[in-house]
């Protein structure tokens, strides 16, 4: 039987042996066991934000997607009107789920290789006193761009206003600690940083905030309150949870510890990227970012001009010798996505760069090598 491949993907990504393992039990969803494995797990997860003073953890089964749809679906009333901040694919997906549950939203949009604007933001809440929330995200894999989270926090909170934030790509690998950023909800994922398996997400909210949301989700299944409310009565989902990704969940976080927690994860992550970047460079590819606002989460790299270039044929030779890349999602760059995190070494780093340089080969591509 083949091997896994190397997942260079933003997500869903290569896992260690022991994650994997991890789901090989059965879990009783409404057994004394599994209810503490659930405890357990939102405390391991708040802990992360050094969010347990006034969040609660509010996991939900589904993709990353599911929980921002949920934070946003409670968190944000029909008569409140929210302006979501974008400078990708992901702040506009923001938007369309506003406007799919009914939510009055407006849209703030930059450009898809810079940050995004702090003071254009604050101009625009000083423009609009109808705003009640902005909602961001924090790493766009659109581009692989950090957006400022503490300095765009503090411009909302100065004026009084609430911060919804999609982590999904940061969270566990990019300190966020909410004794000093305010938001009112965090959605994020298992199966991004965190490297476990996809089919659970979770959302850290002020706890204040969601003991006001009783009854204002558009939707049953993904009602924060509504599930928060069953975890303080009993501990349990209110719907059949996904019982071994929970388990993975909780192995994964484990060997979180173990690598020294979001600094070591960190660190390691930047090792990849920087050793991705250098050697692509030193092939001829172009990075869309520059040094300076690349998070080391997913590198864009720009499409070669050699006619000889095609994507998909590149990606089915790099897929030969056991990598799986992603295509691009900008909207004004033809381009492709490597990623830097999962379960992934530097050697896994050296091997891909063999790859890529074997696959340039094969399809007849020169590129003229960074000096």
């Amino acid at each position: 039987m083949p091997s896994d491949p190397i997942l260079l993907t933003p997500g869903p990504l290569t896992t260690s042996a022991r994650t994997k393992e991890a789901m090989l039990r059965d879990w009783g969803s409404r057994d004394e066991h599994f209810i503490e494995l659930t405890a357990r797990l939102r405390r391991r997860l708040s802990a992360l934000a050094e969010a347990e003073a006034e969040h609660v953890c509010v996991p939900i089964a589904g993709s990353g997607t599911a929980a921002v749809e949920a934070m946003l679906g409670t968190m944000v009333a029909s008569d409140d009107h929210a302006l979501v901040l974008v400078n990708g694919a992901y702040g506009r997906r923001i938007a369309d789920i506003l406007g799919v549950a009914g939510r009055p939203c407006e849209i703030l949009e930059g450009v898809e290789d810079q940050p995004l604007d702090v003071a254009a933001a604050a101009a625009r809440l000083d423009a609009n006193s109808r705003i009640t929330d902005v909602v961001m995200v924090h790493c766009e894999t659109t581009s692989g761009v950090l957006n400022p989270l503490n300095e765009i926090a503090e411009e909302v909170s100065r004026r009084g206003k609430r911060l919804l934030v999609d982590a999904m790509s940061s969270f566990g690998a990019i300190p966020i600690d909410a004794r000093r950023i305010a938001f009112d909800g965090l959605a994020a994922s298992a199966n991004k940083c965190l490297e476990s398996v996809p089919g659970v997400a979770f959302v850290l909210a002020r706890r204040t905030r969601l003991e006001a949301c009783a009854g204002k989700c558009h939707s049953l299944s993904l009602d924060l309150h509504g599930q928060w409310q069953g975890f303080e009565a009993n501990g349990q989902w209110r719907f059949t949870p996904p019982t071994q990704v929970v388990a993975a969940l909780d192995s994964a976080l484990d060997q979180l510890t173990a690598e020294g927690g979001i600094g070591g994860r960190f660190a390691r992550y930047w090792e990849n990227c920087r050793a991705l970047v250098s050697g692509m460079r030193g092939m001829g590819f172009e990075t869309y970012l520059p040094d300076g606002i690349q998070a080391p989460i997913i590198v864009t790299f720009r499409m070669p001009r050699d006619a000889a270039f095609e994507f998909s044929a590149f990606y089915d030779a790099l897929a030969a010798h056991g990598f799986l890349i992603y295509p691009g999602k900008l909207t004004d760059a033809p381009s492709f996505r490597i990623g830097c995190i999962g379960d992934i070494r530097a050697q896994d780093i050296e091997n891909l760069l063999a790859a890529v340089k074997s696959a340039l080969g094969e399809l007849g591509v020169v590129l003229a090598a960074e000096s």
